[in-house]
């Protein structure tokens, strides 16, 4: 089972790069994780317990607003990853997450992983380096985003 699991984390683009032996150490982190759509990958408020490492489908990153109601900011899809306040105390998950269509991904459990990340410090440094790609790419997202929206329409 673990090995099935190490390949299949092997082959997601967020650990392209990685040691084999680095696989095979987050593989103790992951499990297998199935969300039909509607279901929420987490909810805005809760503990970032986790980190989803998406293989198929699509889900929405949304935000309720008062008077607006909810807002889907982005989408995301197989290869992408869902859940980096993992890496950011106090660990508390800033937007709600919901599948858009069945969704196949690897769930990769935070304290395991924030354990890891200590006890061996070059994995460490792999991890928050892919992890700050990441969240630069929607940073990036959401200036052209904000740029579309209150841009100057001359």
């Amino acid at each position: 089972m673990k090995h099935d699991l190490s390949a299949k984390l092997a082959g997601h683009p967020f650990v392209q790069g990685l040691s084999e032996d680095h696989i095979k150490f987050l593989t103790g982190c992951i499990a297998n994780v199935k969300f039909m759509p509607g279901e929420y990958v987490f909810r805005e408020g809760e503990p970032a317990d986790l980190l989803f490492l998406l293989r198929s489908g699509q889900v929405a990153v949304q935000v309720y607003g008062p008077g607006r109601g909810v807002t889907t900011l982005s989408t995301m899809g197989a290869g992408e990853i869902v859940g980096w306040s993992w890496a950011v105390p106090p660990y508390i998950s800033h937007f709600d997450v919901v599948a858009q269509q069945m969704t196949l991904a690897l769930s990769v459990d935070a304290k395991c992983l924030r354990a890891k990340c200590e006890t061996d410090p070059e994995f460490g440094y792999q991890m928050l380096a892919r992890m700050v790609k990441v969240i630069e790419r929607r940073l990036t997202a959401t200036r052209i985003q904000l740029l579309d929206m209150y841009g100057s329409h001359r």
